[in-house]
């Protein structure tokens, strides 16, 4: 017996790498493909080492010298930068991945797996919620044929996708199924109902419960209805992700509330897209920091992402403040139209709170609002311009031309606006417990998705922070914005068998020139690939193929602990 645990011992190891074993002889095992000659990168933060990498039904056989083992292709990596493909912490490409699968704007940044839904996500439906995004359903051409996120996943692995895919269920699609886009409080039985359509979505793959507590109807909810919502997504080994309740004026306390739910329903805490915004708030990363690094001294299980530019991306409609909303679209958009609701609501524009985060206050006027996209064609010529050339334009107030916009496009204006500091931003960067989101839809320079102008981090995130804050300005080593974009969001969403070079683990594997790659996308031209990426594997399968896009669509939809099978969800009715 005793020889036999060593005799099986001996055989796992020589399977790593690459050898296998049987009657007594020993055979070097094939690999599909092996890059060779490459600097290992390998997720951890620890420094570059030489060797090859063999990669075999999809993951990585072994690691080390295979310059004997046969293979059906080599891929020579010329000394470059072979590391962990990237992971985007928050994708939003819901509905565009059943555009354009293969999602170019992401792959070129080396994304081989991104996390979605904000607040918002792409299931539960129902007929009503159906209607409410009517508008962007048809201005992207697709039909809603899913209810749950077990048809929903069940379509993206029918189409196949460019890249692997896990999202969240959002806190405010629960509040819509529910309660509809009316400012009111749930009762003990409706809130049961959210809490039961949270645990469907866990048990359909969901890897947690999200929330986007500034875009209403979402500040409706109070701290007790996320904390009863996050309490059934932890029993189902889920996260709470959160854009917070606000960013600015009141980072702390919202904080302070995402801690709180955290505590209360058991479940660790992802905060997106760290900031502080408005120029009256610049300065106070390090009170944010300071708050977060005391949390997890005490035990919390807190971390936070970035896309690390100084302009933010968000609706145009964000600007309206919550009351304004009860209702929904439609009627906030009616209110604009009532001159005297609109007076009321430009008065509120202008005056200080702290009820509400009043984006007009965190900006230094009109001209740090670009106009980002728009789905009224009469409007694409503003694409790319300011609100205040807009404003002059039409000869109008900016809150006015605001307002006007808003009717015009029904509030589906999406805008870019500069309300960071570059010091605040670069000090989040930095954190240890700080991962990276492009927190921006997969598009395509081409067809339907290239006629919108999305913020440059859409094509740009992972690229930038390579140039600018590794190659450029030295303020993190390649070795630790490698473990940002793999390793360390990897173990946040609790993907093990990913974001380390590792036998055993899938292989997805970006291969780069960290010395050229770049970002090319600008706020003025933001439609244009980044540039660099030789070589980016997803399972195995090139997407990009010496710096060529394939078309393949190797990704997975990678779903949370919670997850029961068909199979047992057939054995359970």
């Amino acid at each position: 017996m005793k020889f036999q645990k060593i005799l099986t011992i001996f055989s796992s190891a020589l399977f790593a790498v690459g050898v296998f074993c049987a009657a007594g002889n020993c055979f070097a095992q094939s690999f599909d493909v092996v890059i060779t000659n490459g600097h290992i990168i390998d997720g951890t933060g620890s420094p570059w080492y030489s060797g090859d990498v063999g990669i075999r039904a999809g993951r990585i056989a072994a690691i080390g010298d295979l310059a004997q083992a046969t293979r059906k292709r080599t891929i020579d990596a010329h000394g470059e930068v072979v590391a962990p493909g990237f992971i985007d912490m928050l994708g939003q490409s819901e509905q565009t991945i059943l555009v354009d699968p293969r999602l170019p704007s992401k792959i070129y940044q080396g994304i081989t797996t991104q996390v979605t839904g904000e607040g918002d996500s792409a299931a539960p439906l129902n007929d009503a919620i159906i209607q409410t995004n009517r508008q962007s359903y048809q201005h992207l051409n697709i039909t809603p044929d899913w209810r749950t996120f077990r048809q929903y996943f069940a379509r993206l692995e029918k189409q196949g996708i460019g890249n692997n895919f896990a999202s969240y269920v959002g806190a405010t699609q629960v509040r819509r199924m529910v309660l509809g886009e009316d400012d009111v409080q749930p009762t003990a039985a409706q809130l049961k109902q959210m809490q039961a359509l949270v645990r469907d979505a866990m048990r359909d793959g969901a890897v947690g419960v999200s929330s986007a507590l500034q875009y209403p109807p979402a500040p409706y909810a109070r701290t007790s209805e996320l904390i009863a919502l996050a309490t059934v997504a932890s029993q189902y080994g889920g996260i709470y992700a959160t854009h917070m309740r606000s960013e600015s004026n009141t980072v702390l306390p919202a904080i302070d509330e995402a801690l709180r739910i955290g505590s209360e329903a058991h479940i660790p805490v992802e905060i997106w897209h760290l900031k502080v915004a408005g120029k009256e708030n610049w300065g106070k990363m390090p009170e944010v920091v300071e708050k977060i690094d005391a949390a997890r001294a005490r035990g919390m299980d807190v971390s936070a992402d970035t896309y690390a530019y100084t302009a933010w991306e968000n609706d145009l409609s964000a600007y309206i403040p919550p009351w304004a909303h009860d209702g929904g679209t439609a009627k906030m958009l009616a209110r604009l139209q009532d001159p005297t609701t609109r007076a009321r609501i430009h008065k509120d524009l202008l005056t200080h709170t702290t009820a509400w985060d009043n984006e007009w206050e965190e900006i230094p006027g009109p001209q740090a609002i670009l106009i980002c996209s728009v789905q009224n064609p009469k409007l694409l010529p503003l694409q790319g311009k300011t609100l205040a050339e807009v404003a002059t334009m039409w000869g109008k107030d900016p809150i006015d031309a605001l307002f006007d916009l808003l009717i015009q496009d029904k509030a589906a204006t999406s805008v870019a606006v500069f309300g960071m500091s570059q010091p605040d931003v670069t000090m989040a960067l930095q954190q240890p417990w700080v991962s990276i989101d492009t927190d921006a839809e997969g598009i395509s320079p081409e067809g339907i998705l290239g006629q919108n102008h999305p913020h440059p981090r859409a094509y740009g995130t992972f690229p930038r922070i390579l140039r600018k804050y590794v190659r450029e300005e030295h303020k993190l080593t390649l070795e630790d914005a490698i473990r940002k974009f793999s390793a360390l969001p990897a173990q946040r969403m609790r993907f093990t068998d990913r974001g380390v070079l590792k036998a055993g683990m899938w292989a997805d594997v970006v291969v780069f020139d960290p010395n050229t790659i770049r970002d090319v996308a600008t706020y003025e031209k933001p439609n244009q690939l980044s540039k660099g990426m030789d070589y980016v594997l997803v399972n195995g399968v090139p997407v990009i193929d010496n710096g060529k896009m394939t078309g393949k669509l190797p990704g997975k939809v990678l779903r949370g602990e919670g997850y029961v099978p068909d199979a047992a969800m057939a054995g359970k009715e």
